[in-house]
Formats: C-alpha cells, sequence, structure tokens
C-alpha cells in the first residue's frame, strides 16, 4: 500500500523576489545527480511528476531512477507511470466520457460501493466546442443563426454535459459559443505552473483530442489520449507509458519574406514523418526559437499527431512569459512561474550559455529554407511546393487510385460540368474549389495568419476580385479574441466582402461539420463524376473526412485559403498565371495581393492587445443566454432516459461481478473486415454526417427523427446504439473482402451474403461466432476516438491483426479489452496469402499472470495456416486492463476494494 514520499527531504520552500513565499515544491537540483542537467526538458516534467507523486505503490522509487537514467533506459522501452496535473475534454469526447462515469457510479452502487467516490480527482476543463454546423454562411448573421441551430440540435446533449457540472467535482464546464478546445487552453486554461494549496509544480495535461499537444508550445507537457484513458486519469489511476526517445530539434535562421507559420508546420511535418518519431517526444531547440512567436510554436505543437509525435515540445522562455502577459496572467502569476521554472531548471534563458543535453536523435532546420506550401490531398504528410501545385495536381489526376491519385482518364480531365446557380448558368471543372475555410485549432489561434489573411482579403477587394457565389466559404475563429482584433484592424469587412463571415466558434470543416454545400453543385459534382477540391486551415484532410463530396481537400494557410477561393481552383500555377482580373481590367497575381512581413508584423502589434484576452476569458463562464437557460435535473445520480437519441446508457457493466473475467483467447474467428494501410479513426468511427442510407439512419427514422435533425456522428457519441451503428461506416471505406468495391458493406463469410458492417456483426454474434479485423500498417491513425474502439468492441471483434497500430488507438484497443497483435517485420496479410475468408485461432494462457508484454503468440487458421504475431500488450498495467475486461471494470473493482 501506499507510504510516506521518500523524497520529502528534497521539499524546498519558493521564495518571492519581494520576501514571503509562493510555496513548496521538490526541488530537482537538490538530488545533486549530475545525470539531470543533460536531460531534456520534457523529461524533467516527467521525473518531477513522478518524484512528487512517489508513494512506493502507484509510483515507485525505481520509476524515478528509470527517468533519471533516461539516457541509458529509454531506448530500452521501460515503463514508467505518469500522473498528469490534469485532464482536458471537448463535448464530442466529453460526453461519452460523463456518460461513463454516470454508468460507474450505477456500477459502484449496484456492487455496494459509495457511488459519489466516482469523481475526478484532478482538475477537469471540458470546453464545448465540436458541435458548429455551417449551415449558414455568407451572412452577417451566421453565428447567431448556427448557434440557434446547434442549441435546437444539442439541448440534451449540452443539458447532460451541464448537469455533469453540477453533479461531479472539479470540472468546469466551458459553455458552447466560447472557442475550440485547444485555442482556449492555450489562452486561458493552461496554468503552465499550478499552485494547488501551498505545493507548487508544472502543469501537464492529457486531453481527449490528439491535437492536445498545442499546449507544448506553451512549455506545458500535453498530449492526446483516448477518452478510456482520460477517465482513469480523471479517477486518480497513474498513466502507463513507455519513458519516449526524445529528438532534438534544431531551429536556426529566419523565415523568408511571404513565408507563414503554416508553410512551416507543413515542412516540420513531412520532416518528422521522414525521420520516424512515433511514441516519441520531439523538443525544439536552437537560435532560431527567438525568430517563433508564441503562436507559430503553437502552430507547430499543434500538428503533433500529422507527424507522429507524442509531443512537440517548446521548453518556457522568456517568448512564453511575454505571451502569458499578453493573453491576461497577472503579474503574479508569470512572476511565480518564472521564478519556480528557474529554480528547478526548467526555464530555457537563450542570454544564458546553454548547457548541453542529451537527445535520443538529432534533426536541423534553417528557416531561411522553408517555402510556401500546402499539403494534400488525402493526408496532411503529403506536402506541395506552391510552384509545383498545378503539376502535382494533374499528377494526381492521372495516377491510379490512392493517396496521390484520382484515375480520371486524359480525355476526361478537361470535361466541364454546365449548371444553374441561383439561375445564373454556371461551369464547374475537375480541381475547382467548392469549400474554403479558415477554421481548426492549428491556424485560428496564430494573428500573423488570421491578419494575413485579412489583409490579402483587403488587396483583393481593392483590386476589385470577387469570390465564386458558389464556393462555401466560412471563418470560424478559434476564440472571440480573434473577433475582436479582426474587428480592430477594420479587416473584418474585407473577409465578409468575399464570403468569410464569421460562422460560429468552434471547430467546423476541419472536423466534417462543413454543412451542405448548394444543391446545384452537388449535383454537378455527382453527375459527372467531378473531383471537386476543398482548401482549408486545418489539420486534417483525410478521404471523406471533410465533405462526401470534396475527393481533394488541401490543407493551406488562411492567407492561402483566401487566395485559393478567389482562383476557383487548386489547377493553377500562381506564380505564372493570374488569380483574376481586377476592375481595371488588368490580371492580379497571387503576389500583387500578399502582404509583405512587416506589414503584418505591423498589424498584428497594433491590434493584439491583453485586454481583448481579458474581456473574453472575464465572460466565458458566464456563459450565454441559451447556455443559462437550460434547466437540468439534480442528483448525482443520471436519470437514464430510455427514449433519448443522445443521451443512453450503453452495455459495458452488464451482469459485472467483483471477480475479473480473465484473459480471453479467440477461437474460429470469422474476419469482419480485411483492410490494408492508413486505416484512420476516420473510417473506424465516423464524426461527419450521418449518411440518409446508413444503419444509424435506419436507427434514427425508427425513433421518429427526421433526417434534417440527424446531425453529426460526433455529437451523438453519448448514445451506444448510433455509434455502434456508425462503426466502419465510412463512404469510402476499402475493404478486400468486397474486391475493390468502396463503401462501408463487408461479407458474411458463412453464407457469402453483402451487408452493412453492423449488420454482419450483429449476425455473426447471434450466431455465437468471435471476430478479427485484418489490417495493414498505421492502422487507427488520425484523431484519438475513445468509438473507434468502443465501437469494434461492442460489434464483437476480439482482436485486430495489423502491420502497425497509431500509438493512441492501440491502447484505446487495450482499454476496451480488444487484444492488438502486429505481424512480424516482413509479414501482413498479403505475404501470408490470407484472404480473410478463413477462420483464425489465438491461443492465450488463460492467466494473464502467465503473459508478458510483447510476447509472441501463434495464430492458425482453418486452413492450415500458421503465423506468429506480436501480442502489443506493451506494459504489466495494460495486461491487468485485459484481465478485468478493459480499464473502467479495472478502476471500479480497485475503487471498491481499496475501501474494503
Amino acid at each position: 500500500m501506499a507510504t510516506e514520499n521518500p523524497f520529502k527531504s528534497i521539499l524546498k520552500t519558493l521564495e518571492r523576489p519581494d520576501g514571503g513565499e509562493f510555496g513548496k515544491y521538490y526541488s530537482l537540483p537538490a538530488l545533486n545527480d549530475s545525470r539531470i542537467d543533460k536531460l531534456p526538458y520534457s523529461i524533467r516534467i516527467l521525473l518531477e511528476s513522478a518524484i512528487r507523486n512517489c508513494d512506493e505503490f502507484q509510483v515507485k522509487s525505481k520509476d524515478v531512477e528509470k527517468i533519471i537514467d533516461w539516457e541509458t533506459t529509454s531506448p530500452k522501452q521501460v515503463e514508467i507511470p505518469f500522473k498528469p496535473a490534469r485532464v482536458l475534454l471537448q463535448d464530442f469526447t466529453g460526453v461519452p466520457a460523463v456518460v461513463d462515469l454516470a454508468c460507474m457510479r450505477d456500477a459502484m452502487n449496484n456492487l455496494g460501493g459509495n457511488s459519489n467516490k466516482i469523481n475526478p480527482l484532478v482538475p477537469v476543463d471540458l470546453v464545448i466546442d465540436h458541435s458548429v454546423q455551417v449551415d449558414v454562411a455568407r451572412s452577417e448573421n451566421a453565428v447567431q443563426a448556427n448557434m440557434e441551430l446547434e442549441f435546437h440540435r444539442n439541448k440534451e446533449r449540452f443539458a447532460f454535459l451541464k448537469w455533469g457540472s453540477n453533479a461531479f467535482q472539479n470540472m468546469l464546464v466551458v459553455p458552447p459559443g466560447s472557442g475550440i478546445v485547444h485555442q482556449v487552453n492555450l489562452e486561458y486554461l493552461g496554468r503552465v505552473v499550478f499552485n494547488t494549496d501551498g505545493m507548487l509544480y508544472p502543469d501537464s495535461v492529457v486531453g481527449t483530442d490528439s491535437h492536445t499537444t498545442m499546449i507544448d508550445g506553451l512549455g506545458v507537457a500535453g498530449w492526446g489520449v483516448g477518452g478510456i484513458e482520460a477517465e482513469a486519469a480523471m479517477l486518480g489511476q497513474p498513466m502507463s507509458m513507455v519513458l519516449p526517445g526524445v529528438v532534438g530539434f534544431k531551429l536556426s535562421g529566419k523565415l523568408r519574406d511571404g513565408v507563414t507559420a503554416t508553410d512551416l508546420v507543413l515542412t516540420v511535418t513531412q520532416m518528422l514523418r521522414k525521420h520516424g518519431v512515433v511514441g516519441k517526444f520531439v523538443e525544439f531547440y536552437g537560435e532560431g526559437m527567438s525568430e517563433l512567436s508564441l503562436a507559430d510554436r503553437a502552430t507547430i505543437a499543434n500538428m503533433s499527431p500529422e507527424y507522429g509525435a507524442t509531443m512537440g515540445f517548446f521548453p518556457v522562455d522568456h517568448v512564453t512569459l511575454q505571451y502569458l502577459k499578453l493573453t491576461g496572467r497577472s503579474d503574479d502569476t508569470v512572476s511565480m512561474i518564472e521564478s519556480y521554472l528557474r529554480a528547478n531548471k526548467m526555464f530555457v534563458d537563450y542570454s544564458e550559455p546553454q548547457s548541453e543535453r542529451v537527445y535520443s536523435s538529432y534533426l536541423e532546420l534553417d528557416l531561411q529554407d522553408v517555402e510556401p506550401c500546402i499539403s494534400g490531398p488525402k493526408r496532411p504528410h503529403d506536402r506541395v511546393p506552391l510552384r509545383e501545385m498545378k503539376a502535382d495536381w494533374h499528377a494526381c489526376l492521372d495516377s491510379r487510385v490512392g493517396f496521390k491519385g484520382f484515375a480520371i482518364s486524359k480525355e476526361s480531365q478537361s470535361k466541364v460540368a454546365e449548371f444553374t446557380f441561383q439561375g445564373t448558368p454556371a461551369q464547374l471543372r475537375h480541381g475547382d474549389v467548392v469549400i474554403a475555410a479558415i477554421t481548426s485549432c492549428t491556424n485560428t489561434s496564430n494573428p500573423s495568419v488570421m491578419l494575413g489573411a485579412a489583409l490579402v482579403a483587403k488587396k483583393a477587394c481593392e483590386l476589385g476580385l470577387e469570390v465564386k457565389p458558389w464556393v462555401k466559404t466560412s471563418l470560424a475563429p478559434g476564440s472571440g479574441v480573434v473577433t475582436k482584433y479582426l474587428q480592430n484592424s477594420d479587416l473584418q469587412k474585407y473577409l465578409n466582402a468575399l464570403g468569410f463571415n464569421i460562422v460560429g466558434y468552434g471547430c467546423t470543416t476541419c472536423i466534417g461539420n462543413s454543412g451542405d454545400i448548394d444543391e446545384s453543385v452537388a449535383a454537378a459534382i455527382t453527375e459527372n463524376d467531378m473531383v471537386a477540391a476543398a482548401v482549408l486551415s486545418g489539420n486534417r484532410n483525410f478521404e471523406g473526412r471533410v465533405h462526401p463530396l470534396t475527393r481533394a481537400n488541401y490543407l493551406a494557410s488562411p492567407p492561402l485559403v483566401v487566395a485559393y477561393a478567389l482562383a476557383g481552383t487548386v489547377d493553377i500555377d500562381f506564380e505564372t498565371e493570374p488569380i483574376g482580373v481586377g476592375k481595371d481590367g488588368k490580371k492580379v497575381f497571387l503576389r500583387d495581393i500578399w502582404p509583405t512581413n512587416e506589414e503584418v508584423a505591423h498589424v498584428v502589434q497594433r491590434n493584439v492587445l491583453p485586454a481583448m484576452f481579458k474581456a473574453t476569458y472575464e465572460a466565458i463562464t458566464k456563459g450565454n443566454p441559451m447556455w443559462n437557460q437550460l434547466s437540468v435535473p439534480s442528483g448525482t445520480l443520471y436519470a437514464w432516459d430510455p427514449t433519448s437519441t443522445y443521451i443512453h446508457e450503453p452495455p459495458y457493466f452488464k451482469n459485472m461481478t467483483m471477480s475479473p473475467p480473465g484473459a480471453h483467447g479467440v477461437k474460429g474467428a470469422y474476419c469482419l473486415l480485411n483492410f490494408g494501410d492508413s486505416i484512420t479513426t476516420d473510417h473506424i468511427s465516423p464524426a461527419g454526417s450521418i449518411h440518409k442510407d446508413s444503419p444509424a439512419a435506419k436507427y434514427l427514422m425508427e425513433r421518429g427523427v427526421d433526417r434534417r435533425d440527424f446531425n453529426s456522428y460526433g455529437s451523438r457519441r453519448g448514445n451506444d446504439e448510433i455509434m455502434a451503428r456508425g462503426t466502419f461506416a465510412n463512404i469510402r471505406i476499402v475493404n478486400k473482402l468486397l474486391n475493390g468495391e468502396v463503401g462501408p458493406k463487408t461479407i458474411h463469410i458463412p453464407t457469402g451474403e453483402k451487408l452493412s458492417v453492423f449488420d454482419a456483426a450483429l449476425r455473426y454474434k447471434s450466431e455465437g461466432h468471435d471476430t478479427i479485423i485484418l489490417a495493414g500498417a498505421e492502422y487507427g491513425s488520425g484523431s484519438s476516438r475513445d468509438w473507434a474502439a468502443k465501437g469494434p468492441m461492442l460489434l464483437g471483434v476480439k482482436a485486430v491483426i495489423a502491420k502497425s497500430f497509431e500509438r493512441i488507438h492501440r491502447s484505446n484497443l487495450v482499454g476496451m479489452g480488444i487484444v492488438p497483435l502486429c505481424f512480424k517485420a516482413g509479414e501482413d496479410a498479403d505475404t501470408l496469402e490470407l484472404t480473410g475468408l478463413e477462420r483464425y485461432t489465438i491461443d492465450l494462457p488463460s492467466s494473464v499472470s502467465e503473459i508478458r508484454p510483447g510476447q509472441d503468440v501463434s495464430v492458425v487458421t482453418d486452413n492450415g495456416k500458421s503465423f506468429t504475431c506480436t501480442m502489443r500488450f506493451d506494459t504489466e498495467v495494460e495486461l491487468a486492463y485485459f484481465d478485468h475486461g478493459g480499464i473502467l471494470q479495472y478502476v471500479i473493482r480497485n475503487l471498491i476494494n481499496a475501501r474494503q
């Protein structure tokens, strides 16, 4: 059991510069260990947490030693526990988290425990930001109109979250309409250093969205985890993690004129993807750091999931402190942060000689070498220099269907689709832009690119350029601060003139909330099989994510989003071809409307002011009239409504007893789905619209829900019935069992019948058959989504055999009791000549005590094939979760046993 902290001797007092005390802290220098001076700053945060939480039970002295000896231990894949300072949720993942907490209270109650013990034990910040659907665009009244529709669709879900904020202690809910979770985290929620009852310690956070890493730009260690892991962290459980390697990324030089932070992050993403950083931290350093604003750093940190790292970390320095003051943190708070971090050797002062730190590997980039670029058409790391875009586009049209190909025949490439838009004749060609969105956490918190976009709009308007009326343009700021500086600079009116009216504050096009495009445009695309394009300032462009009808989706800086909207096509060479014709009849090129870095910096300096941040966040927790008028029930146990299509009690704890079910193998399982490489969480658990012919749509219509009220899958994450039906419902999914056919279907192997994935899974379950999934490399990449693991579990999937897994998704599968297996190097379903029509048996020991992390197991098929896989339970704690049937069951039993 827990004992007194063995490191109490290094507990020191931090003095205020003007006398008095800030509080107590565990002093790393007091350990007098020279190895600490060489540790990357990101590892020092893990070390401090282990020391502070050391109780020789959940966190042991030997764990502290592993971290101190990081240079030796990190290559060995050693396991350490980590207890983050807080947990960050947004509404799409927050709803199922609160549903699960409510269910756990019921289960605790049924097992004879005290249900009120189910409470977050660390601060939980929940920001409602994912429900803004761009129904109304290009309108002065878009914000209010979309907000009213948002509340109409999501009233029940919002009320549930409001109940949770009252029923559970230690939970802050930021109401809808406040901004994007990661920008709110950066500008307001991020503490950098906590002072809790006189104990000082670094802020650290795990969040249920993979872009939680944005906070790394502020020097706060944060990354995305599955909702399941986040719930365990909320309940005081240490996160089990492999001590990561750290890639040192040295920055030098300065960005050239006309190059944006978005160009930089797309370049960094491609470099790190090539280097290979999955499961690692990336730590940035070097003289180039002084040239990067905090917002630029946050942009790079934000896209950690896209380059595959756990974190992209920027240690705290003077730039960080300036940003904290800019965003309204008090002078006393900033003084405490600087004093603590300097005292504990966690502050970088570039005016002093730098001690040499050791990294696992090294990369270097001269910022001078970065050039304007975009990424696409289907993956964030497929960077295309702007000067090569036209040639790359034509290569994509020519190439076979794939990440860089659409297989459009030469004779069809010049096809013109004629249609009528609001009574006016119009034309559509391959590559024409139908959606242009300034959106997402990656860029909307960066004043330089936001005001840069506004300056492009200003110059374009002054020259008489316009955006075609059928292009769905939108602007969704990450917080109210953006609106304030766009208005203060008198530049918002130019964005409005081009159709980039503000549509709301939250995640929009980047997560599939782009709303419908005009019916005439949609018909022209579908009837003529046109490859239409979307250009967005987001971080994800996987096929089918942005909009079902935009097969080509490009990530670009906000200024380039405006430029492509004006050009109306991605089939353009901006160097040699005009973007349009001005009111004087002269050709206008991109260079004619592109602002200089000095112009942008001048506007930023004059218009981004501390008072804006203070005014925005003083009002944030007061809500808005629609939120404040929501009436919610009192009581600590939730009264489930069986007729609700938004909130439903899931069956995770059905028939649960105090005895763990133990390890389970797989016997004679059928292959539910057979996949190739890069199956993302968007394929597994879509976040976009609910297709009218899908099992989820059928379920809703059977319950009297009109199609216009279907809402999105993300908004219905609190209903397991819908999410199970939405699992593998992506219309672009490619299942090898269908022999080339694309769509959310599979073959029921015993009968050969083609069914929806849900119906096939239901039939297998009713017949008493287990199922498995075969997959290629990077299975589960993309946004962290708990439903990408919960859904397959509810469908009856017992194991996934893949070439490799995305980090968070593998962990989530473990958390839901699904066995993750990796083919041996050089092997996959194709090399082993597996068709997916076989039946699979995976023999495991009956006791978890006989299984070790990373153990090899044999897989046997009914036609005589046998092959070896590595079982991807990576830690002893993950094996304990497997023994209990999942992480939540493990937590409940431990809480009850701890009090007996």
